[in-house]
């Protein structure tokens, strides 16, 4: 049996529509005297992300954790300056993906952000030129439960008004991938702007 056709986008932010420059935090590491890759080693450990991402500590509080991680090697000074400095860049939106968002919302499907995020979000899309681009945005940590559980893309669904069967997911992790297809969505392992032409396919009215 064929799948519904999706009448509704979920895309993923970090990976997908923003993308990160590695050249930044390396050279933040570099004149701090950090070892190379300390920084989101420490900020992606499962137990300083988990509880910023399900909005149990702020941001704020998150990135003074891996400040005070890095103090035994560098100092509170200058580990809260490496923090602080690295923090200032927020990462670049792919055009690509932007300029699809915007075709695909222009011929009438609703677009959802769905991302495992912290509460500077909706200060990251102002200061990324992205408010008003989407028409939802799932914050795990405002939703207080993150991909991939069933629970997070049952909430996308609801806030996107579309059954889970005629949407669309598109995440660069597999884990969140696997998590959406458990949920009942379509669901895309995403590699880059090549794969626009098949999600333009997946989402076109059938003839």
């Amino acid at each position: 049996m064929s799948r519904e056709r999706a009448t509704a986008l979920l895309v993923d932010f970090d990976g997908v529509l923003r993308r990160w420059d590695p050249a930044v935090v390396a050279g933040v590491e570099r004149e701090y005297g950090l070892t190379e890759g300390v920084l989101g080693e420490i900020a992606m450990s499962w137990g300083l992300l988990q509880p910023v991402l399900t909005g149990k500590v702020s941001h704020a509080d998150w990135m003074a954790s891996v400040a005070d991680a890095l103090t035994p090697s560098v100092g509170a000074e200058r580990a809260r300056a490496a923090v602080d400095e690295w923090q200032r860049y927020r990462g670049e939106v792919d055009p690509d993906v932007l300029a699809f968002i915007r075709e695909v919302r222009a011929d009438g499907i609703r677009v959802g952000l769905g991302t495992n995020a912290t509460d500077v979000l909706d200060a990251d899309l102002a200061a990324l030129g992205l408010t008003g681009e989407l028409d939802v945005v799932v914050n795990s940590s405002v939703v207080g439960v993150h991909k991939p559980a069933k629970e997070y893309f049952q909430v996308a669904c609801e806030a996107l008004e579309t059954p889970p069967s005629r949407v669309l997911f598109v995440d660069d992790e597999d884990r969140a991938v696997a998590g959406a297809r458990v949920a009942g969505l379509s669901a895309h392992r995403w590699s880059g702007p090549g794969d626009l032409r098949y999600l333009r396919a997946a989402l076109a009215p059938a003839e």
